[in-house]
């Protein structure tokens, strides 16, 4: 079992920027690719970045390439989300995920986060 808890969401205006975090518990002598989600209301969760952790490769929907950038933190089985720009429209529940393997699929992932809220006001 992995247990996976995210931190940093909140409250902000349009154009700021937002650094999130999640850190891995558990069974993490056995590794795990990780991905970060988010979910809207009324909307199906979406895929928005994932680090492979034996070697850092990194991928991102094009919704978000160039102003989200994800990151790992291997000593503190962390991974960090860091968000530029943010449009009131990036206003969701942010979910950090881990999988055997990365991919943009949510399926692909066997334990979640409990989910941060991210809010960016106009």
């Amino acid at each position: 079992q992995v247990q996976l808890v995210e931190s940093g969401g909140g409250l902000v205006q349009a154009g700021d920027s937002l650094r999130l975090s999640c850190t891995a518990s558990g069974r993490t002598d056995s590794s795990y690719d990780m991905g970060w989600f988010r979910q809207a209301p009324g909307k199906e969760r979406e895929f928005l970045a994932g680090a492979r952790w034996s070697d850092g490769s990194t991928y991102y929907a094009g919704s978000v390439k160039g102003r989200f950038t994800i990151s790992r933190d291997i000593a503190l089985s962390t991974v960090h989300l860091e968000m530029n720009r943010l449009k009131p429209e990036d206003t969701a529940v942010y979910y950090c995920a881990a999988a055997p393997v990365v991919g943009g699929i949510s399926q692909q992932y066997r334990y979640w986060g409990q989910g941060t809220q991210v809010t960016v006001s106009s």
